[in-house]
Parts: structure tokens; sequence; C-alpha cells
């Protein structure tokens, strides 16, 4: 698989704060990517960055060989940690507004996924539990034929057992030639879809490689791992 998003001398400042700073990252296409650190430590100003909603102070970003910009937001699928629905729509209103926005959009893939859990396309976003919510956002977003799918904390207020349907979700749904980059600090949760994982902390990659690598070289999970290295 060939590259899917290069990331060059990427720096992103708040005045003399620094928010961000990576030298070098390459992500292959066909893998589930983990970007994993502590609350605070740069992973949604990583998201939001490749995602094009924040400008870099410098660097580069490049998407499918496209730098960020309008092109690329046609082939980046983005969810963020915050519910981006209004509670008024109806289950219908949100695919209809999908299907506008994105072409890539497939409404038969997100009807059939709505379908398996249950709700009707008649029904309110307001009388959905925040589980239920979450679930239909990531429903839409893992509906699109993207290159890139951004997911920033998919699972980080949702129960165990929504939990397992969101990962299933995930890995059962987004194109073998694309890259899926989730963003967390659920570790334990997200750990048996990763292929590859990064380590950030204060803007900064720690350390990257593949999950099987650490698992044969190391003899541990990437949870031990993160425990090991975060450590207070």
């Amino acid at each position: 698989m060939g590259i899917v998003l290069e990331i060059k001398d990427l720096k992103k400042s708040y005045g003399k704060k620094s928010a961000l700073d990576i030298d070098k990252l390459e992500f292959n296409g066909g893998k589930i990517v983990g970007l994993l650190g502590p609350n605070g430590s740069g992973k949604t100003t990583f998201i939001k960055l490749v995602s094009g909603l924040l400008t870099p102070t410098s660097g580069d970003i490049i998407v499918d060989g496209i730098s960020i910009g309008v092109e690329t937001k046609k082939i980046v699928s983005y969810l963020p940690d915050t519910n981006y629905l209004f509670d008024w729509m109806k289950t219908k209103d949100v695919i209809a507004l999908f299907k506008d926005f994105y072409t890539d959009f497939d409404e038969q893939v997100a009807i059939s996924m709505l379908n398996k859990l249950g709700i009707d396309l008649k029904q309110s976003l307001k009388s959905m539990s925040k589980g239920t919510k979450e679930k239909v956002q990531l429903i839409l977003v893992m509906s699109r034929k993207a290159k890139l799918y951004l997911l920033d904390e998919p699972i980080g207020g949702v129960d165990p057992a929504a939990r397992d349907y969101i990962l299933k979700t995930i890995i059962s749904n987004y194109n073998e030639d694309a890259v899926v980059i989730i963003a967390t600090h659920l570790i334990g949760d997200v750990e048996k879809v990763l292929d590859e994982f990064i380590f950030i902390d204060e803007g900064k990659v720690v350390m990257a490689a593949s999950v099987d690598e650490i698992r044969e070289e190391k003899g541990k999970s990437i949870d031990n791992l993160f425990r090991e290295v975060f450590k207070c």
C-alpha cells in the first residue's frame, strides 16, 4: 500500500507555547493506527490539523499526494470528540445531510448499519441516548469511501458493550487502501484493532512502532508499554 498521509516539520504554536512539534511521520494505506497519549498531549490538535480545521504554524501535511486544503476534505472523513449534529434532526435528516455534502458517502451502507442497531430513520437525535448518538455519528463517518479516517476519542463516552460495537464497525467498514487514525487514551480497549501506534506527549512523538513488533520484541501489550512510558 502507498503512503496516504505524510507529516513534515509540522509545528503548531499559540504565541510562545508549542502545542505540536513533529519532524516526520508517514502512514501507509491499509493500516489502523492508534494516536495514543494522556489527556492534553496534543492528540486533538494533531487530528484537527490533519482534518484542516486548524492551520499549522509551519510544516506540511499531505494526504494522498495533496496538501491539506479544500481538495483533501473530499477524501478525509473526520469524527470529532464532541457531538456535531443538531438534536432536532431525525436520523433520515443526517443521512440526507451527508449525502448532499459528500460524494463518497454510501447511503445504503449507512442505512444497513442503522437497521442492524434498530434505529428508526424517523427517530430524532434528541430521543437517543448518548451512546446511540455516538454510534450514529460513527456510522455516518465510516459510510464514506475516504482515503483517511480521523476518529477523535470514538469510544470515550460509551459503555464497554458499545465500545465493542464501535470497534467492530471501524474494522469492518474502512477502505482497504485507506488509513484509520484513532486518537484515544483508552489503550486497552482499542489495542486489539491496531496495526501500528504512536505515543504522543506534550505535542511530541515519544514512540512509533508496529503493534506486533512490540509484542514480539518486548513481550508486552501496548497498554502495559503505555503505562510504563507514561508512569507518574
